[in-house]
């Protein structure tokens, strides 16, 4: 889960995250989500990727949740990352959440825009130059929800 996980924060194209996750550190970080889960290849135990949810925010807040979803490099474009976002979704009222708002999502995540609109997210707002790519460029930020009651 860590090497996958830091390789999208290195790849500085996805993750606010600025640095990786050292070992004892992946092993809190994981450990403190509401739910981490990841996606197996069966023939080869191998993970593919992963998704944290956890609460967006605390307090009177705490009822939304948020996520974030890490697919290995090898295993893009094959319906990993369908799956644990459809995972993630099917598991946030079981988890005690309302629905999920998704804070961060990058414009130039073509992949990710189209995945979280067809499974039935809403795009409900845009931030100009929200997000400081690893280029030092920055991009229009997406947000988006998904009303899970």
């Amino acid at each position: 889960m860590r090497l996958i996980w830091n390789n999208v924060v290195e790849d500085g194209r996805a993750f606010p995250q600025l640095e990786a996750l050292s070992e004892e550190g992946a092993a809190v970080f994981f450990a403190e989500q509401t739910r981490s889960a990841v996606a197996v290849d069966e023939a080869t135990g191998k993970v593919l990727g992963l998704y944290i949810l956890h609460p967006n925010d605390i307090g009177r807040k705490a009822h939304v949740a948020n996520a974030s979803y890490a697919v290995a490099a090898d295993a893009r474009n094959k319906g990993v990352g369908r799956a644990l976002v459809a995972d993630s979704l099917a598991q946030v009222a079981p988890c005690g959440f309302r629905g999920m708002q998704f804070n961060a999502v990058v414009a130039s995540n073509a992949a990710a825009v189209h995945l979280y609109e067809s499974l039935g997210m809403r795009r409900i707002g845009t931030i100009p130059g929200g997000f400081l790519n690893a280029a030092g460029e920055y991009e229009n930020m997406h947000i988006y929800y998904y009303e899970a009651v």
